[in-house]
């Protein structure tokens, strides 16, 4: 005996046709292309997107970076001026007054060298602060036309003369511009301690 009138009976199955109509193949591969453009025009976008954070990010590390080099350069010009600022110090007060004061008697006569060019039968006069007068007179050539006279005068400082020639007249003042000279260096070096004080 069998098991089958225990079970139920559904009866026979019939197969309905799917109402879905038959896709072509055109149609499948045209959807393949409109999702291949779809994934590549993501794929694009996503790919310019991370090189435009990149650009961004690169040039926001070469500002910092270029920031932080100005800042080096500005602090080591600082360092160099303010070592070498004694070293100008030196230079002005005693190398260049000692050079300035061993030059005073040339520089005077080639002053009046070039004076006496185009005036050669006018009067020559020097006056010197008190105490130069004989070193000037040891150093004048003897190929003036006319002798020149050498006056030491009371209101000359040392390093000071006057000159004159006929009606010219020149002024030579070595203390001058050793001070002209020194007040430049004091103001190169102070205005870089503010530039890299303050910016």
């Amino acid at each position: 005996m069998g098991i089958t009138h225990l079970l139920e009976d559904f009866g026979h199955v019939t197969i309905v046709p799917s109402a879905q109509p038959e896709i072509s193949e055109e149609h499948v591969e045209e959807e393949r292309l409109v999702s291949f453009e779809k994934g590549y025009s993501a794929g694009w976008d996503d790919a310019v997107t991370a090189k435009d954070k990149e650009a961004v990010q690169i040039s926001a590390t070469l500002a910092s970076s270029l920031e932080d080099l100005n800042f080096t350069y500005k602090e080591a010009q600082s360092q160099l001026i303010e070592s070498l600022d004694p070293m100008f110090k030196v230079l002005t007060s005693a190398v260049l007054t000692d050079t300035m004061a061993a030059s005073f008697g040339h520089h005077i006569v080639d002053q009046m060298t070039d004076m006496a060019k185009f005036q050669t039968d006018q009067p020559m006069s020097i006056f010197v602060s008190p105490g130069e007068g004989a070193g000037v007179r040891a150093l004048l050539p003897e190929a003036f036309a006319t002798p020149v006279q050498v006056q030491e005068d009371e209101s000359l400082s040392p390093g000071q003369a006057y000159l004159r020639v006929g009606s010219s007249e020149r002024e030579i003042n070595s203390s001058a511009l050793i001070e002209s000279i020194h007040d430049s260096i004091d103001a190169f070096t102070y205005h870089v301690r503010e530039d890299s004080q303050y910016g």
